[in-house]
């Protein structure tokens, strides 16, 4: 069961990501503004994730950390799609 959770917060985070690059990129206005959202989006994540005090909470931040990561898989296809 945990497994399954898992994969569902990854593909989460990649629609996430769809959804991050692809709304606010219609203007062409928009594309520094939301990098720096997801960045600054991310490295919040990262200090929740990797805080000390956090070791009874294993599966809400492992689920938030597979978020995360289907976020920035997700950048990574469209940046390919992009430049292909």
């Amino acid at each position: 069961m945990f497994f399954n959770i898992n994969i569902l917060s990854l593909m989460l985070g990649f629609f996430f990501a769809n959804i991050l690059s692809t709304i606010p990129a219609q203007t062409g206005e928009w594309n520094i503004m939301s990098g720096a959202v997801i960045v600054t989006f991310n490295e919040l994540l990262n200090k929740v994730v990797y805080k000390k005090s956090n070791i009874d909470k294993v599966v809400i931040i492992s689920l938030i950390n597979n978020i995360k990561i289907g976020i920035i898989y997700g950048l990574f296809v469209d940046a390919f799609k992009l430049g292909s």
